[in-house]
């Protein structure tokens, strides 16, 4: 199921990786973008040329189905119409990229009636690439070598668990979320994607992201590999992840886990958010403007 997708999809993570790879060397410039959520953010002519490079292809091999890009205008209307859609990140972790620290990853997703049910993500920095189809397992390839099955870890006594975090987004809520946990073994990494993985491979056990600033092209292509990998991801409330919404921003933050840690680590983040004033995002709910976390 999905082989041609997935196929294509592999390829031109390599491909934008090398591309990205050959500004990576230079001394590119940085400029800020007004980003979905009225904040600027920075971009940079590598994450324009992946995304023209990945957007093309799919468009020439898929003419059908609605594509999502971070750095194309949305075409909500179509997008909304389409029984599929792709969601790119063509640079998830900017911030990384232009800190030249590794941490950044070319991220494509595949939604079918708002369900994620393909991901890739390469980390073309670290040689590794995630992949996943819904039903059919998660898989990491190093090196363009040969892949192996990714599976999460089974912990579940809280202040063990390791957590993956923000290295580029550090915040006052986050350290309450830390201090509540009682986390000691903590990894401080770029990309939702890159932590996302290190949970898949049983190198962290949960990621917590109270921020409202992700969006679906940071979310879509994680989630499945992760859900593939025996892992659960949701928002800050325990509700599952849709793609088949008009407003690309997750307002309700984001929880991986394994999915023995992940229902515990939901009732355990009960009282922090009455005590950070969060109430579950809706359209007739006004969106919270705390944005005094980072996009990953």
């Amino acid at each position: 199921m999905l082989e041609a997708e997935l196929e294509t999809a592999v390829a031109l993570s390599y491909a934008a990786g090398t591309l990205i790879c050959d500004y990576y060397r230079t001394e590119f410039e940085t400029e800020e973008k007004l980003g979905a959520d009225n904040f600027y953010e920075p971009v940079t002519a590598a994450d324009r040329a992946a995304s023209r490079l990945i957007v093309d292809a799919l468009s020439a091999e898929f003419p059908s189905d609605a594509i999502l890009s971070e750095e194309e205008k949305d075409d909500v209307e179509t997008r909304l119409a389409a029984e599929r859609v792709w969601i790119i990140d063509p640079i998830d972790g900017t911030a990384g990229f232009v800190k030249k620290d590794g941490d950044f990853a070319v991220q494509i997703g595949l939604a079918i009636a708002g369900e994620p049910v393909l991901g890739v993500v390469y980390m073309p920095a670290h040689g590794i690439l995630n992949y996943a189809v819904r039903g059919e397992g998660a898989f990491e390839s190093v090196d363009k070598g040969e892949p192996r099955r990714l599976a999460v870890s089974d912990r579940d006594e809280l202040s063990i668990l390791r957590l993956a975090m923000s290295r580029n987004h550090p915040s006052a809520r986050m350290s309450r979320v830390i201090e509540h946990f009682g986390f000691r073994d903590i990894t401080r990494r770029g990309s939702v994607g890159l932590k996302v993985s290190l949970i898949g491979r049983s190198e962290c056990d949960i990621y917590i992201h109270p921020s409202p600033r992700t969006k679906l092209w940071d979310t879509c292509a994680p989630q499945v590999i992760l859900e593939e990998a025996g892992g659960r991801f949701t928002d800050l409330f325990g509700k599952r992840m849709r793609y088949d919404r008009p407003d690309l921003q997750n307002w309700d933050g984001i929880v991986a886990a394994n999915s023995t840690a992940h229902p515990l680590a939901i009732q355990h983040l009960a009282p922090l958010l009455v005590e950070f004033g969060r109430v579950p995002h809706s359209s007739d709910v006004p969106k919270s403007r705390d944005f005094s976390t980072g996009a990953n």
